[in-house]
């Protein structure tokens, strides 16, 4: 690796051999020496670790050129054969205005009738208040005796806020990420309300609780369903470090918060004990304490690949990242799966890889051990190898799997947004909170996956409604 024209490999490799070479050095310096070098490959590490051979994310990479796009043949703008969506007039506008002829204008001595009338439309938004009183109509007898007609299910006080109106600000909380006062702001600003925060923090508990019946339908289907996508990633909650969890697929999400990261979150939240299908992660060692099948994640495999080849120069770890991605493109080639003899050919390919592997990078050699228990430590690049090779079945479960993805990117897809709420409000402010976001991105992010906008589904749930997709087939 080179800093400022400086080949720090070739200089650490050049400390090394004059420490060799000079017996004169005292052992306390050398040992000092010795410790300094491997500082620097630590912190050579860390500097030289971005989004292609580590999990860092793109946003964090130093000086990140843009990516060129080579110029194609095809013209830029809509290509032949796709679907407009070019906006088009409505049969029944809410407003007409007719504009009239200036009679003023019109030639001398000339009768002019009307005959019809050119029409344009203009569509804009009108934000505004919308009260309703409700009457109840008040009936008395000559004996003084009165009937009050019933009002409406839900109009329960003089003065109350609106369904639509409520949905409307948690969907800005909970879907737009905004915080509390610049919801307040919006509010006073585009309706004349002065919502206070307090009523927000209400409106968000509301959903909240009228959500409960969605987290146990969401968890029977996902612990059904045929394949789970697993993640986890740190969130801070007043200050302490926690631990979101997701677990989700193509057609259904479930988010949940915990102080722990592994077996007894996963316990707890009590989807992943039912679970029976194929569970797609990142190797996190607690989720192979569950009697399921198991995907590994190949895109951290292909960044751990990329750090290998970067870092410590192992020639295996590009070829087995060009085999992998040669493998993926086949998969896809053939519609989602291969035919059990193509696949087993792949898998020989990748054996064959591996075997190359160890001669480049053996283990530890045991005769060096001096008398210590336990097992030797390994290096990055030799862990990585170990695991390629002992968890191959998982690695290359996408080969003849159609249900199974190359990838656990649905899964950090589905957290991404946490991370976004996290990086606007810093953190959460309360546990409460927390469980709040989490059920209720939870319900806003599997509607979507179910073709229902966020805004529906959240009116849906404050009129009492049930979203259509709980009493249909689920996707997922």
């Amino acid at each position: 690796m080179k800093i400022s024209n400086i080949d720090v490999d070739a200089a650490l490799a050049n400390v090394r051999q004059q420490l060799k070479d000079d017996s004169a050095v005292s052992p306390s310096l050398r040992a000092a020496i010795e410790l300094l070098m491997v500082l620097i490959q630590i912190l050579l590490g860390r500097v030289s670790a971005n989004s292609s051979n580590s999990s860092k994310p793109p946003s964090q990479d130093p000086n990140r050129p843009k990516e060129s796009r080579s110029k194609g043949e095809r013209k830029p703008g809509g290509q032949p054969g796709r679907i407009g969506k070019t906006l088009q007039p409505v049969e029944e506008p809410d407003a007409i205005r007719t504009v009239k002829v200036d009679r003023r204008t019109l030639p001398q001595g000339n009768q002019f009738r009307v005959v019809g009338y050119e029409k344009r439309q203009v569509f804009d938004l009108d934000i505004s208040r919308f009260v309703t009183e409700y009457q109840a109509e008040i009936l008395e007898n000559e004996q003084g005796q009165r009937i009050v007609a019933p009002f409406p299910a839900g109009v329960d006080r003089p003065v109350q806020y609106g369904p639509r109106l409520k949905a409307h600000a948690v969907y800005l909380s909970q879907y737009q990420l905004l915080p509390y006062e610049r919801i307040r702001e919006y509010f006073e600003d585009q309706v004349g309300l002065a919502l206070s925060a307090g009523s927000l923090f209400n409106f968000n508990q509301e959903a909240f609780d009228k959500a409960e019946g969605f987290e146990h339908w969401v968890k029977d289907r996902l612990a059904e369903s045929e394949l789970i996508h697993a993640d986890e990633t740190g969130i801070n909650i007043g200050g302490q470090r926690h631990w979101l969890h997701c677990a989700s697929n193509d057609g259904l999400t479930w988010l949940a918060p915990h102080a722990q990261r592994g077996h007894e979150a996963m316990e707890e939240i009590g989807i992943l004990p039912r679970f029976h299908g194929v569970l797609c992660h990142d190797h996190w060692k607690p989720y192979y304490r569950y009697e399921c099948g198991h995907a590994l994640c190949n895109a951290h495999h292909l960044r751990e690949l990329q750090r290998a080849w970067e870092q410590d120069k192992q020639a295996w770890a590009q070829r087995m990242q060009t085999l992998l991605r040669t493998m993926n493109d086949a998969v896809k080639n053939a519609g989602g799966s291969l035919p059990p003899d193509k696949a087993e050919g792949w898998r020989k390919a990748y054996r064959q890889c591996l075997k190359k592997a160890e001669e480049e990078c053996p283990p530890p050699d045991e005769s060096q051990r001096q008398g210590k228990r336990g097992r030797l430590k390994r290096t990055r690049a030799r862990n990585l190898l170990e695991r390629l090779r002992d968890y191959e079945t998982d690695v290359l479960r996408f080969l003849d799997d159609p249900t199974v993805p190359f990838t656990n990117n649905q899964g950090e897809r589905d957290i991404r947004m946490l991370k976004v709420q996290q990086k606007i409000s810093g953190c959460f402010r309360s546990f409460e909170g927390a469980l709040i976001f989490c059920r209720v991105r939870s319900l806003l992010s599997t509607a979507r996956k179910q073709n229902l906008g966020a805004s529906e589904v959240l009116t849906q749930l404050f009129t009492g409604r049930e979203p259509a997709f709980m009493s249909a087939p689920e996707r997922g």
